[in-house]
């Protein structure tokens, strides 16, 4: 298993779904964990975690907002003295038509999706270059993307744009980071559907164009992947854990693609 000994960790989104298994999986890798997310769920996340005999932390946390990233890595250097690793994992979904998306909700799903990861990556960077900058140990930005982000689909418009926008500004993130000799690399993850809360809402998407049952709209999504199911938040989280540790210190500005295929 990768080791994140010692390092420092910020996870948006923090509290559950994808986020919930990243803080459990880094926090199992030996990372001091800093749960954000603006759900007050986190704080069970972090207390659970604790109890556990790890090192996790909870902020409230609006992504949207840049003064509350300023907050939260201010929290992080306060506390724990510093960052290595920023993972933008916070995002929103809806499956509409463009006719159907209103220029209020394609606005939302930018702020939250895109917004966010900018003002978390700039907020994030002065803090882990402090660390990373001359040692042979790598900061690491994890940008979480969606296959969306690679491939159009009907439906998926807006949410489509803003994972592909994640995908690209990864990628310069990365170069930006590299050129700067910074030492901090950034990757971005594309998950296909995974068992998760937002999982759900193309199954309930599925039932409601087709009038199927769950079980049949379920057997639909998993015939998506290759290998026939849905996909583990926890699948998702070891991704991450690489991503974050030393054993990928050779990889920057890269796509993982984790569907099933």
């Amino acid at each position: 298993m990768a080791d994140l000994t010692d390092k420092i960790a910020l996870i948006s989104g923090g509290a559950r779904g994808i986020g919930g298994a990243i803080s459990e999986a880094m926090c199992a890798a030996g990372a001091k964990v800093i749960i954000s997310d603006f759900l007050q769920e986190g704080e069970n996340k972090a207390s659970e975690l604790s109890d556990k005999g790890y090192d996790a932390s909870f902020i409230l946390h609006d992504v949207t907002l840049e003064t509350e990233w300023n907050k939260t890595v201010s929290y992080c250097s306060e506390i724990y003295g510093g960052l290595d690793i920023l993972v933008n994992n916070a995002g929103i979904y809806f499956p509409k038509t463009i006719e159907e998306t209103s220029l209020e909700e394609w606005k939302q799903m930018f702020s939250v999706n895109v917004e966010g990861v900018f003002l978390g990556t700039k907020a994030a960077i002065p803090e882990i270059k402090k660390r990373s900058m001359g040692r042979e140990s790598s900061g690491s930005i994890i940008n979480l993307s969606s296959v969306a982000g690679l491939v159009g689909s009907p439906n998926h418009g807006a949410y489509s744009a803003t994972k592909g926008a994640v995908r690209l500004f990864t990628k310069s993130t990365a170069l930006e980071c590299a050129s700067l000799e910074y030492n901090i690399r950034a990757n971005s993850i594309h998950p296909g559907v995974i068992d998760t809360k937002m999982g759900s809402q193309v199954v309930n998407t599925i039932m409601e164009e087709t009038g199927s049952g769950d079980n049949e709209a379920r057997a639909q999504v998993s015939e998506l992947h290759p290998l026939g199911r849905f996909g583990k938040p926890e699948e998702i989280a070891q991704t991450a854990v690489f991503l974050a540790s030393d054993d990928s210190s050779f990889i920057t500005g890269t796509e993982f693609i984790v569907d099933g295929v």
